[in-house]
């Protein structure tokens, strides 16, 4: 029931060949597989289309990549993004053993003219790696799951850790908590690679409680401000090759790369780390929406923002034509309150992970048609988590943190997700909240009228800091340069971020027409006065109406200018697009949606 967490051209016609294909309006989704095996994917709660074998080079049927190095295993395989709206059934992929691998990879793609790509576990919305429809032609998937998982934690202040960037997230928390540390916040989904998260500025819920005293050694905005240093493959011009790098984050280059949307191939990070620390989170879904959601001012006495100031990390789910939201409080608590269950590993929510068959049966009716079943799939999904929170007894819980910031399996409801952050004072959390669930609640309610049910997944809101350059514990040349949470110098005041997702299954009928109404209202509402968009770079965004990260004007024209507002001229989007371009002159680290995005 939840799923999680990562484009302006000249006009739209051009940018349209790496959005997905336009839908027709009853079509499930755009896919190899059957319309019965799509219907039988629902019916198991998830996707069911997984890459599970390998097709040797040798035995492969179709020409391997011509020069590939012999020492390097290579072999097709399947690849699919987390919603299955992109998926190819073999692709070639290559395991590199070690860094000085991807450099000898990085190089015979040069000299062959082939693209490499950073293959992980392929928990992405958007098409960074491949786009919809895609052959995986010219394009080798290079997989560091395989090998590059080292992961090394040294004392110091700031404790750091040295990780490859084909571990997950959940053996470098395992591995933190050994050692006594944690990070403040991260992805819900523990599968997740460091590499993937620090690619798109991935994110958790969390920014200071009132009274609260930041753990040194810790953020409140994105994972790519944790950098310390990280080595790359990046051109060499005077060896007149590529080569690994190593750079500090005191380096003014450093801040294109520390979220690179993919447009730069890292091997290895040090993270800086703080002291572990223990979590209570409580659950409610017993706040209605008009309450939850009210305006400022209104006497509303248990609002979203009021939970945010007094434990500073929550996230709200609600579901679509529902009334109450399930909202779950993160707060610091060192000792075990006394009704509070002790965890001892994460994803406690199980109930979350799989749809019983009372769920799956409405969701297959509804990706087979029928979707003015949409109202009720939502009561169900809300009746579900209350059912379970209570007998699961995980209503109330307490652990060490990565025991209740990893939630969410590779199991759940496999959808498609628009994403954005709003930046703004934390005064104004509530302002944005209820602006948002109020317009989104009215064009849920006007589609129905009209007997049109796009959304059947619920909006998700969290709150977030910004990647301040003060949460750093070595000298920094500043924030990520194309990090959703960027702070904006000519607004001091804004040190938050609101995030704010709708989702909804793949090819669910105007599903696109809906987030591009959505998309326009968010860039015209969030517009600078009292506060700003950014997209989210691994959901969707740049929608028409019929795709996702295919509209030209805001690629070209409103993404970018979201990252140059009041940035200086020598340090904005346009800098990251320079930096970047001047490490990889022949674009082998790059896609169809990042050559339209950072040309």
């Amino acid at each position: 029931m939840e799923s999680r967490h990562v484009a302006h051209e000249d006009h739209e016609d051009h940018v349209a060949e790496f959005g997905p294909a336009a839908e027709p309006a009853a079509a499930p989704r755009a896919r190899k597989t059957s319309r019965r095996s799509v219907l039988a994917a629902a019916a198991a709660g998830f996707a069911g289309w997984t890459p599970l074998s390998r097709i040797s080079a040798a035995a492969a049927a179709t020409p391997t990549p011509p020069n590939f190095p012999a020492a390097i295993p290579l072999y097709r395989q399947a690849y699919e993004n987390w919603s299955g709206e992109i998926a190819v059934d073999d692709v070639w992929t290559a395991a590199p053993a070690s860094p000085a691998d991807v450099v000898t990879i990085a190089n015979w793609a040069h000299a062959n003219g082939y693209r490499i790509r950073a293959r992980a576990s392929g928990h992405n919305w958007s098409p960074l790696i491949l786009p919809a429809g895609s052959q995986g032609a010219g394009v080798v998937l290079v997989d560091t799951t395989e090998h590059l998982t080292a992961v090394t934690v040294t004392a110091g202040s700031p404790a750091t850790v040295r990780t490859q960037t084909g571990v997950t997230m959940e053996t470098l928390l395992t591995r933190l908590e050994t050692a006594g540390y944690g990070l403040t916040a991260a992805p819900a989904p523990g599968d997740l690679t460091v590499g993937g998260v620090l690619a798109i500025g991935g994110h958790g819920t969390a920014i200071p409680a009132t009274g609260e005293t930041p753990v040194p050694g810790t953020t409140y905005g994105s994972l790519s401000n944790l950098i310390v240093s990280f080595t790359a493959v990046v051109w060499d011009s005077s060896a007149n090759a590529y080569a690994l790098r190593t750079f500090g984050r005191s380096e003014a280059a450093s801040k294109a790369f520390l979220t690179h949307l993919g447009r730069a191939f890292l091997t290895e990070v040090v993270l800086q780390v703080g002291a572990n620390q223990r979590l209570r989170c409580q659950s409610w879904f017993d706040i209605p929406w008009t309450q939850l959601f009210a305006a400022p001012g209104s006497g509303a006495t248990r609002t979203f923002a009021g939970y945010v100031e007094s434990a500073g990390r929550v996230e709200a789910i609600w579901f679509p034509f529902t009334d109450n939201p399930w909202l779950k409080v993160w707060s610091r608590s060192p000792s075990r309150p006394l009704l509070s269950r002790t965890v001892n590993s994460p994803y406690n929510y199980g109930f979350s992970d799989s749809l019983p068959k009372q769920a799956t049966d409405l969701i297959a009716q509804i990706i087979a048609g029928n979707g003015s079943l949409t109202p009720t799939f939502g009561q169900t999904q809300i009746a579900l988590v209350g059912t379970g929170l209570i007998t699961t007894a995980t209503y109330d819980i307490w652990g060490w943190s990565k025991n209740l910031l990893l939630y969410v399996r590779p199991t759940t409801l496999q959808v498609t997700a628009n994403g954005y952050a709003i930046l703004t004072n934390r005064a104004n959390i509530q302002r944005v909240v209820n602006e948002f669930c109020t317009y989104y609640r009215s064009r849920l309610t006007a589609y129905q009228d009209q007997g049109r049910y796009p959304m059947n997944g619920p909006v998700e809101i969290r709150v977030t800091g910004l990647d301040a350059t003060g949460d750093v514990g070595v000298t920094s040349a500043g924030s990520p340069q194309l990090s959703a949470v960027r702070p904006r110098p000519d607004h001091s005041d804004w040190d938050v971020a609101v995030w704010l997702d709708i989702l909804t299954v793949p090819g669910t009928p105007y599903s696109h027409q809906f987030f591009r109404e959505v998309e326009a209202w968010i860039f015209g509402t969030f517009s600078g006065n009292y506060a700003a968009v950014r997209p989210e770079w691994s959901k969707g965004w740049a929608y028409t109406t019929t795709a996702a990260w295919a509209d030209g004007p805001t690629i070209g024209t409103a993404i970018p200018n979201a990252y140059r507002a009041g940035q200086p001229a020598a340090d904005n989007w346009d800098t990251a697009r320079t930096t970047l371009n001047s490490f990889d002159p022949h674009r082998i680290f790059t896609s169809p949606l990042l050559d339209a995005l950072l040309p």
